[in-house]
């Protein structure tokens, strides 16, 4: 839901200041990357604070690093939390009926405008989802309530469109720098995912975010974020051709993953169960999967730090990982708050150990080593799943530190991120729009597409004539050079199909067959709600110069006229626009 109240409102002198140098966009950019290294420290500590009141953990102790959790406890406390979070969302639905937006849609829909107070229902829905031990990720409220903020204070300076895009991308940089320790990582989950493309100018606002949210999550936390790993060794030629192997299948594994959220919210809708009993089943079959393997629960940050699965057995990483994607899939899908980045990354680490241990079966003597193919499957499963390559190449970067196991990553990614592409279309956020009803497949600004509607290009000076007229009437009425085009209409006044004045001034028309012998698109129109796009899409398949703008009802009433040559024209003209604004503001 967009808003137009503005908690904040810069003095003018200082918006114009602001508008008028790039350098100001910096010193934006600094203080969003501030306030988005506090939002991951606040929702983390948080979180684990619910996590030492409903579970009777210590302090500073991880719900998904834990051996054992009282099973009274596991079994409750995430049923529980789920229905008290699902009768929320009956009184918020009352309160705010509008869903709220994301920042990948803001960006790609509306100009980078988002709902400051949406942005920080989002953000507690989350936290008590991951609080009540559901198997969601932190990322989707750290980047929710970051870039809402940013956001926010983009409207207060009233913000170019282009610039307030990038601001949106500079919360969403500063949450994902700080949450894993990785400030090159959350610059290119920007670039990437919220903005949708690098430009020069987005750079150093985007790098400065990115850079102050790493050091000041770190700084006012004691958790520790990031990724852990243990000694990954050397990287060999052969792992390159291997880790191609490991793309593919990581790329199936996350369109399962993708689909089988879906499948399950169908499921239960299906049951018509009064929904805030979904989420209390769902908290309750997560629960009864944390007897089994605790690390189930939350976002699995804790179980991330996966230097010790050299000595779990095969078959207990095995349960794990099927599990943990069942979690996840009913914890999404049952309508908990959150995301799917953390559980990417577990599942990818968990499923490269047992990849790099089934190769050894089936070729003994290689040796792989566990640690290596972890931090690729972790890298290719989260590409499939969220959909940024570059991001997970420099999260195992920053990681790790080694530039050859960074190169075997990018193998990877790229081939699991072009086999999603091909096989499935969507990353795990953009899935979720098109299961709404939207087509955005990224944050590509196309938001000024759907303002360029049909109605704002058509002319609405009709002339028409009824259908029933005659030959020699409608020459004498409409002589050549006085008009291109008449629509023609019924006796009812609904549109019959549209007569060029030269045709029916051509010699060789049968005068017997009146004005309706001459018409053309009958069955071809234009509504008025029709974006840009789409009108063009209709005028190629029509062959048309021209079409008629109807009434969006079944009364079919004229009530404009679209030229093809006007709307390209139109359309040519906004996309050079936005090419120029986001390659500097020229």
């Amino acid at each position: 839901m967009i808003t137009s109240s503005r908690y904040l409102e810069a003095p003018r002198r200082l918006r114009a200041f602001v508008r008028a140098h790039e350098t100001s966009l910096v010193v934006l950019a600094l203080l969003i990357g501030t306030i988005g290294g506090l939002v991951v420290a606040a929702m983390s500590n948080a979180v684990e604070a619910l996590h030492v009141v409903l579970f009777n953990l210590d302090w500073g102790d991880r719900l998904s690093s834990q051996y054992r959790i009282d099973p009274l406890r596991a079994l409750l406390v995430p049923s529980l939390g789920g229905l008290l979070l699902g009768l929320a969302f009956l009184l918020l639905a009352r309160w705010r009926p509008a869903r709220e937006i994301d920042p990948i849609e803001a960006n790609a829909l509306h100009g980078g405008r988002m709902s400051f107070r949406g942005s920080v229902i989002v953000a507690l829905q989350t936290v008590w989802s991951s609080g009540v031990g559901a198997s969601v990720g932190l990322e989707a409220g750290y980047t929710q309530l970051a870039s809402g903020l940013a956001a926010s204070l983009g409207r207060a300076f009233h913000l170019r469109r282009v610039d307030q895009r990038i601001m949106v991308g500079c919360g969403a940089a500063a949450a994902i720098a700080g949450a894993f320790g990785a400030p090159l990582a959350g610059a290119f989950y920007a670039f990437e995912l919220v903005i949708g493309g690098y430009t020069p100018a987005s750079l150093t606002p985007v790098g400065v975010a990115a850079v102050a949210g790493y050091f000041v999550a770190h700084a006012f936390t004691v958790l520790s974020f990031g990724v852990g790993v243990g000694a990954v060794g050397d990287v060999l030629g052969r792992d390159l051709a291997i880790a191609s192997l490991l793309g593919i299948l990581a790329a199936l594994v996350g369109i399962a993953i993708m689909r089988g959220v879906a499948l399950c919210e169908a499921l239960l809708a299906k049951t018509r169960l009064w929904p805030p009993l979904r989420p209390a089943l769902g908290g309750l079959l997560v629960g009864l999967l944390a007897l089994v393997t605790p690390q189930v629960m939350s976002s699995g940050h804790g179980a991330l730090h996966f230097a010790g699965f050299v000595s779990i057995p095969l078959t207990v990483i095995a349960t794990m990982f099927v599990l943990k994607a069942i979690a996840s899939v009913v914890s999404l899908g049952s309508g908990f708050r959150g995301g799917l980045f953390f559980a990417a990354l577990f599942l990818g680490a968990l499923g490269g150990h047992l990849f790099a241990a089934g190769f050894d079966v089936i070729w003994p003597g290689l040796n792989l080593n566990p640690n290596v193919y972890a931090i690729i499957g972790m890298s290719a499963l989260s590409a499939s799943v969220i959909g940024g390559p570059l991001t997970m190449s420099f999260i195992a970067l920053e990681s790790t530190g080694n530039l050859w196991l960074t190169t075997a990553v990018l193998v990877a990614v790229i081939i699991s991120t072009q086999i999603t592409r091909e096989l499935f279309g969507y990353s795990f956020a953009t899935w979720r729009l098109h299961l709404r009803g939207e087509t955005i497949r990224s944050a590509a600004d196309i938001g000024w597409i759907r303002d360029l509607t049909v109605r704002s290009l058509m002319r609405p000076d009709v002339v028409t004539a009824n259908i029933d007229m005659a030959i020699e009437e409608f020459r004498s009425k409409f002589p050549l050079g006085s008009k291109t085009q008449v629509v023609a209409v019924d006796a009812a006044g609904r549109y019959a199909g549209l007569a060029l004045v030269a045709e029916a001034h051509a010699p060789d028309i049968e005068p017997s067959n009146g004005l309706s012998g001459i018409l053309h698109y009958r069955d071809v129109v234009l509504y008025p709600v029709m974006n840009i796009q789409e009108a063009i899409a209709v005028f190629d398949f029509a062959e048309a110069e021209s079409l008629v703008v109807v009434e969006g009802d079944d009364e079919w009433r004229p009530i404009g006229i679209l030229n093809e040559a006007h709307a390209m024209r139109r359309y040519a003209e906004e996309s050079e626009q936005r090419r120029r604004e986001a390659i500097g503001h020229i």
